[in-house]
Parts: C-alpha cells; structure tokens; sequence
C-alpha cells in the first residue's frame, strides 16, 4: 500500500519519530485486539427504530448484526421469533402480520438488549426521485396556494412517521443508511419532502391508518443511478452507462495523477510570480471522484434503495425524469426497467408505482420535443401493472424547474394510491388518449377518463394541433362533444394526426369532470429529435 492511499491517522503515524511511531502502532494494536475480544453488541438497521412504522397485512421483517452464532429473540405484540447469526453476523426473524392499533413496544435481545418504542401499524411508502420529490416543505410555499407557516402550524400528525434516508453514493449495495423515524410535527415536517408529506396526510386522512413514509431523494440525478448494475448490464441499450462510468473510475487515478502534476507545476509558477511580483496563474481544476459522484451507474440503487428492500412496504411515489429529458425517448426503456427492478429486489410482486409527469418549463434547450417525449416515455409506462401518473403540467412554473404547489402534486398522487392500491372507486387521473379518427375534414379525439364528458378551463381549448400526411402541424380549433373534441383547421384538408400540450411549456385547457387535467399526447409515431440517440453519444452532457 502506497503512503498516499493510507488513512490520515496512519499518515500521521508513519510521519511521526520512530520511537513515538513504535508506541502509537502499539497502541492502535492492543486496541484492535481488545476489539476483536469483546462481545458485538445486537444491532438494528436504521430502518427499525422508535416511531416507526411497519405495514399492516405483511408479515413483519426484523433483521440486524451480532455475534456469529449468537441467538437473538425479537418480540413485539404478542408474538416472538428468535433466529441465530450467521457466519457474517447477520440474523433475520419473521413475525405475524399486524393490524393498526395502539403504538407497540418491540424487544430485541441477544448478549444484550434493545427495546423500541412508539411503534405503529399501517401504511408505508418509499418516496424517491429527483430534486422536485427532494423540495422541503419549507420551500413549497406558493401564492393563492399554500402558506407554509400556516401549514406548519398545523402539522400535528402523531400518527404520520416520517424518515429520510440521507445521500450516499456506493459501488455495490449496502446493509444499511442513516436516517430515523420521527412523527409529523411542525419542526419535522418543515425540511422534509413537500410531494411526500402532502402524499402521506392525504392517505392518513382517506385511510384513517398510520402512514409511514421513506424519503430517499436526490436532486438533480438520472434514472439509471437509481437502478442496479444487473439490470442496466442485462439490456444492451442501458449497458453502455454503466459501463462509462465503470471506465471513468478505471481511468481516475491517471487522471488524478495527471492533476497532481499540474498542481505542482502550478505552485511552482505560482512561488516564482509571487517572487517578481507578478499575478499567478489560474490553478488547475480539480477533477471529481466519479466513485462519489450522484450520477455514478447504480450509486444511488446501491446506498439509498437496496437498503431498504428488506423492509414491506405498500408502494412507492416518484418524481423524477428532468435530468433524463435529454434522451426522453430512451426513457420509455430506463424507467420501466428500473420499475420491474425494484419489484424484484423487493420480492413483494407488482406494488403500486406511482409517479408525476414532469410539469411545465422553459427550458431554454435547443431541443424542442425533449421535455415532450419524455412525458410521452412516462406515460407510456402505465402499461405496467399497478403503475399511476400524477399530471403536473398545467401546475408548474414556467421560469422555476421546482413548481411550489407540491399540495396539489400530493393530492394526485394520493387519488392515484386511493384507487389503484386501495381500490376506491373514484376518477384519479384526466382524460387520456384514446383514438384519432378522420371525420369529414375534421379530427374527432376519443379519452378515456372522461366519464361525464369533458371540461375546457379558460375561454376556449386550446393547446391542440393537427396535421396531415406532409407532417406539418398547424393550431386547430377544438370543440367539445360528449368525452370527444373535435378538431378542425384551414391549413389542413385531411387531418391524420394530432398533438396536444407538445411542448416544454404548454398552455393546459381540457379537464375531465373530476377536475383533473389531460396528460400531454400525440397520436402519430413519427421521429422525434432524440429517438436514434444513444447513451454514448450524450455522454457529452454530462
């Protein structure tokens, strides 16, 4: 091992005089030795602590850390399983599944012993994404909307359990995060995740049940950082992203030692300007550990989710696809694969998967369909199972990527949950595509989700396009008959297609009964500017 990959206290150590050098290894040495001798303490994961929650209906997962060999008895209820450690120290127990009720005290002995409480039954829900699922309630506030500090005067929930899993990057899954449970008050509530928060009341409200949430979000990071490695490997289109980034760590330490170089040039330029009183040069700029970095293949997968699998949950809510929407075509590939891959490392079959279509911005980019088709991929990921789309885009803020009415968000979200995981008969999303069909110089649009027709807010319903076979689209009139529209134009004799809301920043109009908005669609499948890209060739982004 070279001096420079030793840890700092070792560095010090073997800088120090021989004599105090001998004493301090001795010392490090009767320490480790003491270690190794004495008895590991029983030890939970963060996960299972005071005030948390665990689903109802499922058995109850309760695993940790000992001795090898050493026996440990979990209790909680009136029930009790014991398990002994393996070879690595790990233990697991099963316990019977539990209805809601009075907080429960659990008990966890071994060669010591731990007692938890405050714990309750009900719902739970991982809540993850990207910085719009990351956005704290104290940011969320939003005129005519939400006040915070009024919300958060009233945000006494004794029975809502909050847990945020704070960041962290690794190269292959881990055991455990950082984080606790704590109830919903005032003081908690106020960092914690706005979409997530008004997602969690809504359910406690409709369910009447304790509700647990999970929040491990990170701003600003791609989909593929929160899918694992054999998932991205397993298709050859999500291949090529992990394998760069699995090259730029190979590549860091020449490039490190390349920087180093630099930097010594630099101080010695730097002294001699210093010595003729002249201005130094600019130094060199450091280059970023890819092993630490947010958008590191799988880094995400591997410190903020794998570690949560062990523990039931009801579902998950996901906000996240802006820092995708360069390759928003692929999307429709990477957020279906990363969905079915959480499933499975779960093991609990199809769990509801809800998630928000990302809402309206001006992006600035060149690309003018990016932000569009990447709603498209989303939506086109409902043809999962158990899969729901909260609709923003008539909610967000054109020069702000963080809309502020994460309320609403919530409430969509929490309609999504209410049926598709709870199975309340109720509307829970806007009209949706259903067919395009010529009509006497005219486009009649058929929705699904209309039920009781269709509504246009504003003064008339706009947002609609039409073209035909020359694939050139021009504003249309809309009409509204029944759950259809109508669509016309001067420009265009045959209609054979139309787009709706297709841009990065659309003016939404058509709503269903239940007041909820039309996702953005087109009904043509022609090439859109990010379909034959290919991960290599955006690597330039990063």
């Amino acid at each position: 091992m070279t001096f420079e990959a030793l840890p700092m206290s070792e560095r010090a150590i073997q800088q120090r005089p021989a004599r105090s050098r001998f004493v301090a290894v001795s010392f490090i040495f009767c320490t480790l030795l003491l270690a190794g001798t004495a008895t590991a303490e029983v030890k939970l994961p963060a996960l299972i602590g005071d005030n948390m929650v665990v689903q109802q209906g499922r058995p109850v997962v309760i695993w940790g850390w000992a001795d090898p060999g050493e026996q440990v008895t979990v209790r909680l209820a009136a029930d009790s399983q014991s398990a002994t450690a393996d070879a690595a120290g790990k233990w697991k127990v099963q316990l019977p599944a539990l209805r809601p009720g009075e907080p429960l005290e659990m008990t966890v002995t071994g060669k010591n012993s731990l007692t938890l409480h405050n714990i309750l039954v009900g719902e739970v829900w991982v809540c993850s994404g990207q910085s719009n699922m990351e956005m704290p309630v104290n940011r969320s506030w939003s005129a005519g909307v939400l006040n915070y500090e009024d919300e958060l005067a009233h945000a006494g929930y004794p029975r809502l359990r909050l847990f945020t899993v704070k960041h962290a990057v690794a190269g292959k899954p881990q055991e455990d995060v950082q984080g606790q449970w704590a109830p919903a008050t005032s003081a908690t509530v106020a960092g914690f995740s706005a979409t997530a928060y008004f997602f969690g009341r809504h359910l406690l409200q409709t369910l009447n049940v304790p509700v647990g949430l999970i929040h491990s979000s990170w701003g600003g990071t791609e989909a593929e950082a929160w899918t694992s490695a054999e998932a991205l490997d397993a298709d050859p289109d999500l291949k090529p992203a992990a394998d760069s980034w699995r090259q730029r760590i190979t590549d860091f330490p020449q490039i490190l030692a390349g920087y180093q170089q630099k930097l010594n040039n630099w101080e010695k330029s730097a002294e001699q300007a210093q010595a003729v009183g002249t201005v130094a040069p600019n130094p060199p700029e450091a280059p970023t550990d890819p092993r630490s970095h947010s958008w590191r293949e799988s880094g995400l997968w591997n410190g903020m989710i794998a570690p949560l699998t062990p523990y039931p949950i009801a579902g998950v809510i996901w906000y996240q696809g802006e820092s995708n929407a360069e390759l928003g075509y692929q999307y429709r590939k990477v957020f279906p694969t990363m969905i079915q891959q959480w499933r499975q490392s779960w093991g609990e079959g199809d769990f509801p998967f809800l998630f928000v279509q990302i809402a309206n911005w001006i992006t600035g980019e060149p690309c003018k369909d990016c932000w569009a088709t990447l709603r498209e991929s989303q939506e086109k990921t409902l043809a999962l199972p158990k899969t729901g789309m909260a609709v923003a885009t008539d909610i967000g803020e054109s020069y702000d990527i963080h809309p502020r009415n994460k309320q609403e968000v919530g409430r969509r979200l929490g309609l999504a949950a209410d049926a598709i995981a709870y199975g309340r008969k109720i509307e829970y999303m806007g009209p949706a595509f259903a067919s395009a069909t010529p009509e006497n110089g005219a486009l009649r649009v058929q929705f699904t989700h209309a039920e009781g027709g269709l509504v246009a807010h504003g003064q008339s319903l706009t947002g609609f396009e039409i073209a035909g076979e020359d694939q050139h689209f021009f504003p249309a009139q809309a009409r509204i008959k029944g759950a259809a529209v109508v669509l016309s134009s001067q420009q265009v004799s045959r209609p054979v297609a139309v787009r709706y809301a297709w841009e990065d920043d659309p003016k939404c109009s058509l709503y269903n009964q239940a007041g909820l908005p039309a996702p953005p669609f087109r009904s043509d499948e022609w090439p859109v500017s990010t379909q034959n890209l290919k991960r290599t060739e955006a690597l330039k982004l990063w």
